[in-house]
C-alpha cells in the first residue's frame, strides 16, 4: 500500500529516434501506470522518418510532454529530459520496451518503506524479462540483490543491469552529473557506475519491465562502435575500483580479485580489459609467495591457456577433421 505522505512525481522519459514501429506501445504502457502522479516526456532525437515518429507522439496531445531536438544520441535526449522534467524521480523507458502497469507504483511503495533520511540516497532496480514478437511470451531475467559496497564490482563483471528498471532521484544528477554525450552505446553503464559510487542501488525482486529484442535496436545497429566503447568503459571501471571494493566483492585478496575480473573479461571476449586486469593482478603479488598469489596465478594461467591455446587448437582440429571427412 502506498504511503500517502510519500507521493513524489515521477517523470517517465522516452527518448526516440525513428521509432514509429514501437513508440505507441511504449507510450501506452507508460500511460497505463497505476501510479497516478507521473508525467511522460517524449524526446524526439532528430528523427528523419518523414514525420512518422512525430505524428505518433503528437497524437497523444496533452497526455504527454513532447520535445524535438537535432540528433545527438540517446545521452543528449536523456539529458534534455532531465533538464525539463518536473518530477522528483527519473524513470527511463526505451521507445521499444514496455513497463508492467505497476512498475512505478511498486517502486514508490518500496521506497516509502525506507527511512526518509536515507531515501534520497537510494535508487531502485528490479528484475525484467525479454521478448521478441509477443509481449506475453517472456523470458525472465532475475537480478541479484547486491550490497552497496560490492555493486560497482558486480556492474564491472556482470553487465546485466537493465537501465529501464531503475528509478533514480532527480537530485542524483546534480551530484554525479548527467549522461555522457560522447558515448553512443555505453552512456547508461557509465552513469550507473558513477551513481553507485554515491548512491545505494537497491533491488526490488519483481519483474517490472519487458525488454524487446529486435534487429534494429541500437546495441545491434551500432555493434562496432559499441564494442570499442564497452572495452574502454570496462577498462576504466576496473581501474576505478578501490582495494576495499575488490576485497569485499571477491572475498579474497586484491591480486585474486583482479584475476577474477580478468577471467570474466576473457570469457566475454573483452581482451584488452582482461590483459589490463591481469597486469593489475600481477602488480599486486606480494614479495613472498602466498596462497593468494598462487590462486591468482593459477586463475590467470588457466584462462590464458584456455583462450589462447586450448580453444584455438580445438577450432583448428575441428577444421582438419571436417576436411578429412569431406575428402573421404
Amino acid at each position: 500500500m502506498l504511503n500517502s505522505r510519500f507521493n513524489p512525481k515521477v517523470s517517465i522519459v522516452i527518448p526516440v529516434y525513428n521509432g514509429s514501429d514501437y513508440l505507441r506501445e511504449a507510450i501506452d504502457s507508460a500511460l497505463a501506470q497505476t501510479y497516478s502522479n507521473i508525467e511522460i516526456i517524449v524526446i524526439n532525437d532528430g528523427s528523419n522518418d518523414g514525420g512518422a515518429t512525430e505524428k505518433i507522439a503528437l497524437s497523444y496531445g496533452e497526455r504527454i510532454r513532447y520535445f524535438r531536438k537535432p540528433n545527438g544520441g540517446v545521452a543528449s535526449a536523456l539529458n534534455m529530459a532531465i533538464d525539463n522534467m518536473n518530477g522528483e524521480y527519473f524513470s527511463w523507458l526505451s521507445h521499444d520496451d514496455l513497463y508492467f502497469e505497476r512498475k512505478v507504483e511498486r517502486q514508490i511503495e518500496f521506497l516509502s518503506a525506507i527511512n526518509s533520511e536515507e531515501r534520497n540516497k537510494v535508487a531502485v532496480y528490479s528484475d525484467y524479462a525479454h521478448f521478441t514478437n509477443n509481449p506475453d511470451e517472456l523470458t525472465l531475467k532475475k537480478m541479484p540483490g547486491v550490497p552497496p559496497n560490492k555493486f560497482r564490482y558486480w556492474l564491472t563483471t556482470e553487465n546485466i543491469l537493465h537501465g529501464c528498471t531503475l528509478l533514480i532521484p532527480k537530485i542524483a544528477f546534480i551530484k554525479i552529473g548527467r549522461f555522457d554525450t560522447q558515448l553512443r552505446t555505453t552512456q547508461d553503464y557509465d552513469l550507473w557506475f558513477r551513481l553507485a559510487r554515491e548512491y545505494q542501488l537497491v533491488h526490488l525482486g519483481e519483474c517490472l519491465v519487458k525488454g524487446r529484442l529486435h534487429p534494429n535496436q541500437g546495441s545491434r545497429t551500432m555493434a562496432a562502435v559499441g564494442d570499442i566503447e564497452k572495452e574502454n568503459l570496462l577498462t576504466g571501471m576496473v581501474l576505478d575500483l578501490s582495494k576495499d571494493e575488490l576485497r569485499a566483492s571477491s572475498q579474497d585478496e586484491v591480486t585474486v580479485a583482479y584475476a577474477m575480473i580478468a577471467k570474466s573479461m576473457w570469457c566475454r571476449e573483452f581482451n584488452k580489459t582482461a590483459w589490463q586486469s591481469a597486469w593489475l593482478s600481477l602488480k599486486c603479488l606480494s614479495i613472498r609467495s602466498s596462497s593468494a598469489d598462487i590462486r591468482a596465478i593459477n586463475l590467470l594461467s588457466h584462462q590464458i591457456l584456455k583462450v589462447y591455446i586450448y580453444e584455438p587448437t580445438l577450432v583448428y582440429a575441428r577444421k582438419i577433421v571436417r576436411k578429412l571427412l569431406f575428402r573421404a
